[in-house]
């Protein structure tokens, strides 16, 4: 799972990043210009938004990525503990609302909420596609009740594909979430993966499901659909 946060006290920022990467992984923004631009990308689980933020503020960036039909799920953090604020915010399109100062369990524990209302993660952390079935705790696949083994990064792009099942992926959105905006590869790379993937699943008829489309990128669905 991927989360970004934004928060500009950046101390506030490295400790919520130290919280919360030991279960996901995470990237950070100090502003809200770099805010709306990460978050526009539309490759993130979740983002934590602090309202207050140098340019653009988070109810701005929540009502402009929503116009950009972004859904991802917005748990927004505030010194502010006013009910106009929180309606606001739930107003433009956040899904919740934390007032500093926060429990880091308490942080954890929304943003879990968040990811399973959104269908990004059931109770026990695992993710299923057909008679796939991911373990996030493990990083452990079954395919038809059979382990398979994985790289890690085998494991995320099927992760994104099935968490984005039926949705056309492009090969930036892909490459920006499996290796990042500051990685030295190219975006090959990303085709070199979905071949290494689909011949890792062809023994049991999954590979057909990753469909290219073409000059585009990539979709998970069943062939016939």
């Amino acid at each position: 799972m991927k989360l970004l946060v934004v928060e500009d006290n950046l101390s506030l920022l490295e400790s919520i990043k130290g919280i919360l990467s030991d279960e996901f992984e995470v990237d950070t923004a100090s502003d809200g210009d770099d805010g709306l631009f990460f978050a526009l990308q539309g490759i993130y689980d979740a983002i934590v938004l602090d309202v207050m933020l140098p340019g653009l503020d988070g109810f701005e960036i929540v009502k402009r990525i929503r116009q950009e039909r972004v859904t991802t799920p917005v748990l927004f953090l505030t010194a502010k503990d006013s009910l106009e604020d929180r309606v606001k915010g739930l107003d433009f399109g956040g899904d919740d609302y934390l007032v500093k100062p926060f429990q880091s369990p308490e942080l954890k524990a929304r943003i879990r909420a968040l990811l399973r209302r959104s269908g990004a993660m059931d109770l026990d952390q695992s993710l299923k596609y057909r008679d796939i079935e991911l373990r996030g705790k493990e990083n452990d696949v079954l395919v038809k009740g059979e382990a398979i083994k994985l790289t890690l990064k085998q494991y995320e792009l099927l992760e994104y594909l099935i968490q984005n099942k039926g949705k056309i992926l492009t090969r930036e959105q892909i490459f920006d979430r499996i290796w990042g905006f500051d990685s030295d590869t190219t975006i090959v790379i990303v085709e070199v993966f979905v071949h290494h993937l689909r011949k890792k699943l062809e023994p049991y008829q999954y590979h057909k499901d990753i469909q290219t489309v073409r000059g585009i990128g990539y979709i998970l669905k069943p062939q016939e659909e």
